[in-house]
């Protein structure tokens, strides 16, 4: 089964096209966390003993977190997840996050800065895998409600 952890290239650039000048983003986040956080081939961020991937995913959290409010952006939810009221039984995650950027250009800004640079590698260690659904609001819609 495939694993998502990354965008590609082609979906990163998309992303970008799609919303540039598009305002606020809020990035749903679906988590699923390893059972022991898997740090191959990034030792140099290895903690001393063994962690689970959701402490490691809180590492990359809380080590990144001072940069994303410096540029404007906030943590709109963070919370537990388990079985879809409304989906298939076979998909699982452990958590959901939803996150407020500025805009796409904040993002960049981000996803580029040392403090996430330097991070990367617990959210990696800590995720068996993920979705990333990048949204904006619609006013149409809201004037309607």
């Amino acid at each position: 089964m495939k694993k998502y952890l990354e965008a590609s290239p082609e979906s990163g650039k998309k992303f970008y096209l799609d919303y540039l000048n598009k305002g606020k983003i809020v990035m749903l986040n679906l988590l699923k966390f390893n059972d022991i956080a898997d740090y191959t081939n990034i030792e140099e961020l290895k903690p001393k003993s063994e962690i689970s991937g959701e402490e490691a995913y809180n590492l990359y959290i809380e080590n990144t977190l001072p940069e994303l409010k410096n540029i404007g952006c906030k943590i709109i939810y963070y919370g537990k997840s388990t079985n879809f009221l409304i989906g298939p039984d076979f998909e699982k995650w452990d958590a959901v996050l939803l996150l407020e950027h500025q805009s796409i250009e904040k993002f960049m800004t981000f996803s580029q800065s040392k403090a996430y640079l330097n991070n990367v590698g617990h959210r990696m260690a800590g995720l068996a895998d993920s979705r990333l659904l990048p949204t904006t609001e619609t006013q149409k819609q809201l004037k309607k409600l």
